[in-house]
């Protein structure tokens, strides 16, 4: 039964992940989907519809195209789109049905740059993973479409120091699902200037292609979600950029900052968040959710002379959580280790559809996450670069 959910919700699905990652940068996102994921996507993980378009479409999927293979009337539904609209890019995701039925996106995306002459691009999803997964294999392949060049002729089309010699940071992995409180993007952009930082490009909140396109000549990422992590890897594989992850939240503001000129000193990659001491058996904080928010703020917690310990609850986890911290896939999994950890401890932080199954006892801190709970406490979001935690 580890699959079942009885209490909780599942976490946003991969499509979900792959729409918002890439809504702001004039791109065509088309799901190749019957109209479930479009329709979920829409009404539950999207909270900017109403202040900006993005060319997200759904190809309308029919049992009997599905069955016969009538890839004809896809393509050609995408490239009169492509004609109307003139995007940046054209990026192909799709639900289980065209994944079970073997659908040749790679081949469909071939045709389509040819015929439009508009980059394309397709994003392996299938419905069955969450967000994180979906926003990071999307920023991945943007990345990849976007930096097709050697990196000796990219190299050469910036210059290499920034205004005032301040080193240059991208910020990887800012997508409302996981920073949905308003002016967030800012508040990160305004604390890493205060540090004598220049940010380079955001991936992908708040910022345009163009700048994205200036990525290599970042000194290092930042890191600041799961959803980040892929792209982090490509270009310190491709151009040699390090990487740090973590949020600048609360008193872990230093450690952040501090991580980042280490890393470019050193060319290292790290987690600002790390600790070396000997897990807690007993924590006296217990932080579900997203790792790299939950580990930083667990991180916040320990400076505060508390221990803590992470749950991590999405996809992709186990390369960021620390030494102690648990990965917990589903509803069981979390009950278990709440169960198990949570009797004694002072205090839980997470989103607040967590309550219901958390034992009696300890404070709950809500931090309400819109990849989790949706927009149900849209009222309450919290911008994690201006708020402090475990007080």
């Amino acid at each position: 039964m580890r699959q079942a959910y009885r209490i909780l919700p599942v976490y946003t699905g991969d499509v979900s992940g792959v729409c918002s990652a890439l809504y702001e940068l004039g791109g065509m996102v088309v799901m190749h989907d019957p109209s479930g994921c479009n329709s979920t996507y829409n009404t539950h993980d999207e909270v900017r519809w109403y202040r900006q378009d993005s060319l997200i479409f759904l190809s309308g999927l029919c049992e009997p195209d599905a069955v016969m293979g009538n890839d004809d009337k896809f393509i050609q539904d995408v490239i009169r789109a492509a004609e109307a609209y003139n995007p940046a890019f054209i990026a192909l995701c799709n639900s289980p049905i065209p994944y079970l039925t073997g659908t040749d996106f790679a081949g469909i995306c071939a045709i389509l740059q040819k015929e439009t002459g508009i980059p394309s691009f397709y994003i392996p999803t299938n419905g069955m993973h969450d967000y994180i997964v979906g926003a990071g294999l999307a920023l991945e392949k943007l990345a990849e479409s976007l930096f097709e060049k050697s990196s000796a002729d990219l190299s050469g089309s910036f210059s290499l120091n920034a205004p005032g010699g301040k080193p240059r940071i991208n910020i990887l992995g800012m997508t409302p699902l996981d920073f949905a409180a308003k002016g967030s993007c800012a508040s990160l952009r305004q604390l890493l200037e205060e540090e004598g930082f220049a940010v380079q490009s955001v991936w992908a909140m708040d910022d345009s292609l163009e700048s994205l396109r200036k990525a290599p000549a970042a000194d290092a990422n930042l890191v600041i979600s799961a959803a980040g992590l892929r792209t982090a890897g490509y270009m310190k594989k491709r151009f040699g950029i390090p990487w740090v992850a973590g949020i600048p939240v609360g008193i872990m503001k230093a450690r952040v900052m501090e991580a980042l000129r280490s890393s470019i000193r050193t060319r290292l990659c790290t987690k600002a968040y790390e600790n070396d001491a000997p897990a807690a058996e007993q924590p006296s904080v217990i932080v579900i959710g997203e790792p790299v928010a939950a580990c930083s703020i667990a991180a916040c917690c320990e400076e505060k002379g508390m221990t803590a310990c992470v749950l991590a609850a999405t996809e992709e986890s186990d390369s960021l959580i620390r030494a102690g911290d648990r990965i917990c896939r589903g509803e069981e999994e979390i009950e278990n280790a709440l169960e198990a950890l949570g009797s004694r401890c002072q205090k839980i932080i997470a989103d607040p559809m967590y309550r219901y199954v958390c034992p009696e006892g300890p404070a709950f801190e809500a931090v309400p996450h819109l990849a989790f709970s949706g927009r149900i406490y849209r009222s309450e979001f919290r911008d994690p670069f201006q708020d402090s935690f475990c007080e």
